[in-house]
């Protein structure tokens, strides 16, 4: 009887292998290209980390083509956390996140400077150093991703999401080894709208039995667009505490809408809205990071400035031809694309946010403190308003016996011993977004939270 039941019991699993085959060969794409990249124009010599890069079809008969590029963690690629990684926008290539954010290169401006092609040195503070990162150019239209319709270049928060979901299935199913990591959906800037949507999506997938199942652990998201209403309320409370407003002027403008300033008489609403960083009074403030020089004087020293270099190298042809990029499909590669067909129909992701509370996963919300972009103090104001229990209180956390911000840890029972967590982090110094100013402090941030460490 044991025999036969033993026998009944490997054809079950025989069976459900050859089911679950059969549904990744269903979900696979046939058009799927990528390519293990050795060296790259502007690093001298072979790189020491494994890249990959590539194309993956979705939507209708996969006419948008998302471009990605995959770094295996420089620790332990089979243990370490799998995190799908959105640059902001929408429209930002992942090359900025890689190049000037959290990836394993970053332009050498030493060596840059005076005329000549850009040069790379490594970045110490990667985060591939604790985690296998794809990086993607999402949505369509964003770095080298592209379409062979027009109709495919019509894109939504909503379609985004629902596309970079089917893309990560689908990569999944490309690289089945990475299916039993923990798995991340992180991101910064913009993608506070599109990130959570996507990682309601995966959860609702796995819920209903959608394959590949992927192990979800929770999100990552830095000074992150959340809700457009609480984010631009907060930027003129922020230039208050921060010493850019006084008093008397904050008494006049505290209950108007931010996207206009009150004439200097604080009598008169003007009739035409004037951000708060293009104020003659507010010279002084760069809105992504209040600490930079204003005004802007083109220089090394210069962020933006710094930006110019990647455009250079992004659209050369031997680059481009390095990465693989398919001829003829993107003319002009731009850091930030401002011309797509996009349309915002997500006004605010606090529900989805809420949603994900009742869900046993983890989230880390992380705010430089010098940023009027997406100021903290609006970000926190959400998240209290999820009504999450605290259990510990801005509280200091340190990087090399200095202070690198502050954190409070959020935390709702989902079932007994089971919890949804919460970390709210800032950065002390850091603009918009915070791994550009501060690296350091971003690193063992997230080195301390992958490990479920306390910060």
């Amino acid at each position: 009887m044991s025999v036969i039941r033993l026998r009944n019991t490997r054809c079950h699993l025989i069976n459900m292998m050859l089911f679950l085959a059969f549904t990744l060969l269903l979900l696979s794409d046939a058009a799927a290209s990528k390519s293990i990249i050795k060296s790259l124009p502007g690093f001298d010599g072979n790189l020491p980390f494994v890249l990959e890069t590539g194309y993956i079809g979705v939507g209708e008969l996969e006419a948008v083509q998302l471009f990605y590029y995959f770094m295996e963690s420089e620790r332990s690629p089979k243990d370490d956390p799998l995190v799908l990684w959105l640059t902001g926008g929408p429209g930002c290539s992942a090359l900025s996140g890689i190049i000037y954010e959290i990836g394993p290169l970053s332009f050498d401006y030493a060596k840059s400077s005076g005329g000549g092609k850009p040069v790379f040195g490594l970045n110490p503070y990667s985060w591939t150093k604790i985690a296998n990162i794809i990086f993607v150019d999402a949505p369509v239209g964003t770095g080298f991703s592209y379409s062979t319709t027009w109709e495919g270049y019509h894109v939504s928060d909503t379609i985004s999401a629902v596309e970079t979901y089917e893309f990560l299935r689908k990569w999944l199913v490309d690289h089945p080894k990475f299916l039993t990591n923990p798995l991340y959906v992180a991101g910064d800037s913009f993608s506070g709208i599109v990130a959570p949507i996507i990682v309601q999506e995966i959860s609702d997938g796995n819920e209903v039995g959608r394959q590949p199942t992927m192990n979800l652990k929770g999100y990552v998201l830095g000074n992150p667009v959340t809700d457009y209403e609480i984010d631009t309320n907060s930027i003129v409370p922020f230039a208050h505490l921060k010493a850019l407003i006084s008093d008397k002027l904050y008494e006049c403008i505290g209950k108007v809408y931010t996207g206009q300033i009150l004439e200097p008489t604080c009598k008169d609403v003007s009739p035409k809205p004037v951000a708060l960083k293009w104020d003659p009074r507010f010279l002084i403030a760069d809105d992504a990071d209040i600490l930079l020089p204003s005004p802007r004087v083109p220089g090394p020293w210069c962020r933006n400035y710094n930006h110019v270099y990647i455009y250079g190298w992004a659209n050369d042809e031997t680059v481009r031809d390095a990465l693989h990029i398919r001829k003829g499909t993107v003319k002009d590669w731009r850091r930030c694309n401002k011309t797509l067909a996009y349309s915002y129909n997500v006004e605010s992701t606090v529900d989805y946010h809420r949603n994900l509370t009742k869900k046993p996963y983890r989230a880390l919300i992380y705010s430089g403190d010098h940023d009027m972009t997406i100021p903290y103090i609006g970000t926190h104001e959400w998240i209290e308003s999820l009504n999450l229990t605290i259990k510990y209180d801005w509280e200091p956390w340190f990087v090399d016996g200095q202070v690198a911000g502050y954190a409070m840890l959020y935390a709702d029972n989902v079932q007994d011993y089971i919890t949804y967590d919460l970390t709210f982090a800032t950065v002390k110094g850091g603009g918009h977004t915070a791994p550009e100013y501060r690296p350091e402090q971003c690193f063992a941030m997230m080195d301390r939270w992958f490990d479920y460490y306390p910060l």
